[in-house]
């Protein structure tokens, strides 16, 4: 006859008969006791490797939950706080394929594409109901402003001339560390189309320096004073790194808002423009300013997104 014999191998029994010297595989056991399957085949299907227990999936769910019940439970508190008629609203993710920025119809100069100028715009290109806010100059430096926004989670662009921030270059450090961007509004602020090409370069650049030396990073945005500006100054602001010249389509002030629009209304994609102003200027404080912005566009179903995520 032969003999028979028996082993496992990888969790499954083989039994084997050696006939005159011949090896015959007969059969392929179940596997090993305790792993049952799917009905009739007496295989039971395994959690994946490292997968954890559904328990713990639970767990994280709720934990999830519970972080985000508490993230809303603090803007709501702090809407009562900083007197808001309604908690602002969140602003979508930022977009995977950011939209294509060109420059608005009537505000281009000579060439400006084929000589590959910082497109100049006062709308971002989205069917989203999202605004802008940017704020310019730096000549208030109000405390509450910073507490207010970071509570809030109100995400605004700064853009900074250094013969009105330098005298306090911590405040506008403390901003950057909430995580807004402090972009290029000239070390002086003057009117740059009188101004030649040398002396508007160095009123760009030499205020990417300071941003670069005094906040660690060098601006791709740019806000020429006053909103005005000719070739020279695309020309040079692009000679020093600029990307985007984005100007504003309304602006809003303590008591009233002022509007490029016929329609005198807000858009999608709109760029607000403000300013670092307080009482010796406004009928109002900083605080005042980003409430009164924050009940007109949270009444007409708007948020406020990051400018920067967009370009």
């Amino acid at each position: 006859m032969g003999t028979v014999g028996q082993k496992y191998k990888n969790g499954a029994l083989v039994v084997s008969v050696s006939i005159r010297g011949g090896l015959v595989l007969l059969a392929v056991a179940a596997l090993v006791s305790g792993c049952a399957g799917p009905a009739g085949t007496g295989v039971r299907p395994q959690r994946p490797l490292n997968a954890p227990p559904a328990a713990d999936l639970q767990a994280d769910k709720t934990r999830i939950r519970a972080a985000r019940f508490r993230a809303e439970q603090t803007r709501i508190a702090a809407a009562r706080r900083w007197g808001l008629k309604k908690v602002p609203l969140a602003a979508p993710p930022a977009p995977a394929t950011k939209p294509r920025i060109t420059t608005r119809h009537g505000f281009e100069v000579d060439g400006h594409e084929e000589k590959g100028l910082p497109p100049v715009f006062t709308t971002v290109p989205t069917e989203q109901k999202i605004v802008f806010l940017t704020i310019d100059d730096g000549a208030e430096k109000d405390p509450a402003f910073l507490r207010m926004t970071s509570e809030l989670k109100i995400p605004y662009t700064a853009f900074l001339s250094d013969y009105l921030v330098k005298d306090d270059y911590g405040y506008f450090a403390r901003m950057r560390d909430t995580g807004v961007v402090l972009n290029n509004h000239t070390l002086h602020h003057p009117y740059l189309p009188a101004l030649s090409y040398a002396r508007q370069q160095r009123e760009i650049c030499g205020m990417q320096d300071v941003i670069e030396k005094r906040f660690g990073t060098r601006p791709t945005l740019f806000r020429p004073p006053y909103g005005n500006y000719n070739e020279d100054t695309l020309r040079a602001a692009r000679s020093c790194g600029i990307k985007y010249a984005p100007l504003w389509n309304e602006e809003v002030f303590v008591d009233h808002w002022e509007y490029r629009e016929w329609d005198q209304g807000i858009h999608p994609g709109d760029i607000v423009l403000s300013h670092f102003r307080g009482r010796k200027d406004w009928k109002g404080t900083m605080p005042d300013m980003v409430r009164r912005f924050l009940n007109r566009i949270t009444a007409e179903g708007y948020a406020v997104a990051r400018l920067e995520d967009y370009l």
